[in-house]
């Protein structure tokens, strides 16, 4: 399988115009990922709380990132999210991923989402490799 990134990302694409454009953090040797974004009001499920999906995104890329940052080259086959507490519109959150194990061709990886050092929200992902790497 063969996956291009034309820029166009939800969460990091430059070129997407209603995106976060979320610039990473990347320590190949702890196979880690960080970044720090504010979440605009726009992306809001109920009135001041940024919607689930959109948190849900976050950690889909940050844990993305921290395996393509270590030469893993993935998608998403699972993720389970546990959403701690409800993290307000125009907050500045920190969202880091790293890598915890791999088998055969999955790798598991955690990540969270953190506001002023709390966890917000916590991710266990599985990622297929698309190619040995």
């Amino acid at each position: 399988m063969q996956v291009l990134d034309d820029n166009r990302c939800f969460i990091c694409g430059k070129d997407n115009p209603i995106g976060l454009k979320a610039e990473f953090t990347i320590d190949p040797e702890r196979r880690r990922a960080e970044t720090t974004v504010r979440i605009d009001e726009l992306f809001q499920g109920w009135q001041g709380i940024t919607h689930g999906g959109i948190i849900s995104a976050l950690l889909d890329e940050i844990c993305a990132q921290a395996c393509m940052g270590s030469g893993i080259m993935i998608v998403t086959s699972e993720i389970k999210i546990r959403y701690r507490a409800p993290v307000p519109t125009g907050a500045l959150v920190t969202v880091i991923g790293e890598v915890v194990g791999e088998r055969r061709k999955l790798v598991d990886v955690k990540g969270r989402l953190e506001l002023d050092g709390k966890v917000m929200a916590e991710a266990e992902v599985v990622m297929y490799r698309t190619k040995a790497g």
